[in-house]
């Protein structure tokens, strides 16, 4: 009886044990769970992942930035270096046109020095004078031979000596110069009957401005590649009067054309081919200048015929084979400089591609972007240099004459030397180049300069014909934005 109870107390002792333990498990179980709310806010379980999640957000936007921003710098700079390479290489074919026109007025005018020449040559015209000349020498070598004293007699004897060889060389030098016109002289005939010199240049006025505007063509789209899915760059050449360049874009004038530049024409013509005249007469009669015809003239009466074919010669062509002429303005020098010799390139091409379009936006209008360089042509002025002196040399060069283009030369010592040992000297001094702004001078060149064309606006919101693929392309507006507001954002 004992145990029983013993047992129903334990039973009941146990009951009660689990109960309480139960409690006291369900109470921890609240505790905690008010705990964990409780400093929730201090819990940083899984707080990377969120962080990755915005910074990679960040650094795609950012990217973005970088690869827009890149592409515009890119783009901006071969843009500008395009249209820069554009001015200059447009500017340079036009500057070989004025070299090359200035070359072919010289040409012009020497082939009327050498056809007077050869003319001259065929004529014969000096060899009807000379025996009577020589004659005359004869004569007073007669008379010098009666006299009583010895030099008398002497120089009676040179001069009976002296006039055969002044004659037989004369004749030897007429017929050589007579084959070579028989020769050479048709051609030249021909060039100037058949006005070949004046066609070639105008000629080369039209073709001209279409070789400079594909000249910068060409450069933009050197510069365009890689296009980078932008399509072909290019680039056309204006005339700061906001015309396209084309002919006539030269500051040239053609003479039978323009009648106001006629006179100016025929006295260019006239002093360039006496001019020539006098330096292949110079050269050609060199020898019997010095040694072999001063008892004949033959020097001075050659030099007069000659002069008096080219005169003839002239007066065959008043109004054609005439050279061509600069343009003259009354304008002020700046304005002429401005208006004739100056030009404008513009450079087109597509808009970049923005990455992250949604994002990112170009607040340019217009389907193309444009940049733009200003080159002019010029005869520069003339610099310093070094020049050398020797006091001494070891010879001179004498031309022995002969037909133009055929004589030979004949080396003679100098003989003579200056004090200082013949020590080399340097000194400065300007270069000796023309600096005239005609047709006649081949030293014009060309170089980038500010842009301060008045018309540049309207340049750059003008659509070239030159270029058909931007017809249906819409170009960036400008508005009314003035020449001095364009240079305060671009200070090309």
């Amino acid at each position: 009886m004992f145990i029983e109870r013993s047992k129903c107390r334990l039973a009941v002792l146990c009951a009660i044990a689990g109960l309480c333990s139960s409690a006291g498990n369900t109470a921890g179980q609240a505790g905690s769970g008010a705990q964990r709310r409780k400093n929730l806010h201090r819990n940083e379980d899984g707080v990377i992942s969120i962080l990755a999640v915005f910074t990679v957000l960040a650094l795609t936007v950012l990217l973005g930035m970088v690869m827009n921003v890149g592409r515009q710098a890119d783009g901006k700079i071969r843009m500008q270096n395009a249209a820069d390479a554009a001015a200059y290489s447009g500017a340079m074919e036009l500057t070989r046109g004025m070299n090359t026109l200035s070359f072919t007025n010289r040409l012009l005018c020497e082939v009327f020095a050498l056809t007077a020449i050869l003319r001259e040559g065929r004529d014969r015209n000096v060899e009807s004078y000379l025996p009577r000349i020589l004659d005359a020498w004869n004569n007073a070598a007669d008379k010098f031979a009666e006299a009583d004293l010895p030099m008398f007699a002497d120089l009676a004897r040179a001069i009976d000596e002296k006039t055969p060889d002044e004659q037989e060389l004369a004749d030897r030098y007429l017929a050589w110069i007579e084959g070579v016109s028989v020769l050479q002289l048709p051609a030249f005939e021909s060039v100037l009957s058949g006005e070949l010199i004046p066609k070639f240049q105008r000629a080369l006025l039209q073709y001209y401005p279409d070789v400079a505007q594909e000249a910068a063509d060409r450069a933009a789209r050197l510069n365009g590649t890689p296009d980078f899915g932008r399509g072909a760059m290019r680039a056309a050449l204006w005339r700061t009067t906001g015309e396209l360049v084309a002919c006539p874009a030269l500051p040239v004038v053609d003479p039978t054309v323009d009648a106001s530049y006629l006179d100016a024409a025929r006295e260019q013509r006239n002093n360039w081919a006496h001019n020539y005249l006098n330096q292949w007469n110079a050269e050609t009669m060199a020898f019997f200048d010095r040694f072999g015809g001063k008892m004949s003239r033959f020097g001075e009466l050659w030099r007069g015929f000659t002069c008096g074919q080219l005169e003839k010669l002239i007066d065959e062509y008043p109004n054609s084979n005439l050279p061509m002429q600069i343009v003259v303005s009354t304008d002020s020098q700046n304005e002429y400089i401005e208006t004739n010799f100056t030009f404008i390139a513009t450079a087109y091409w597509s808009k970049t591609r923005v990455t992250a379009p949604n994002l990112f936006g170009n607040p340019i209008r217009g389907d193309v972007l444009v940049t733009y360089a200003q080159a002019r042509v010029f005869v520069p002025e003339r610099h310093l240099t070094y020049y050398w002196w020797s006091p001494s040399s070891s010879g001179v060069s004498v031309s022995l004459g002969g037909v133009p283009g055929e004589g030979p030369s004949l080396s003679l010592s100098a003989g003579s030397s200056a004090p200082g040992g013949g020590i080399s000297q340097r000194y400065v001094g300007y270069e000796s180049v023309p600096t005239d702004w005609t047709l006649f001078n081949q030293h014009w060149t060309c170089q980038l300069t500010p842009a301060t064309a008045e018309m540049l606006p309207a340049i750059l919101q003008t659509t070239p014909t030159t270029i058909p693929e931007l017809g249906d392309k819409q170009l960036p507006s400008l508005g009314s934005m003035s020449l001095e507001e364009i240079q305060e954002i671009s200070l090309h």
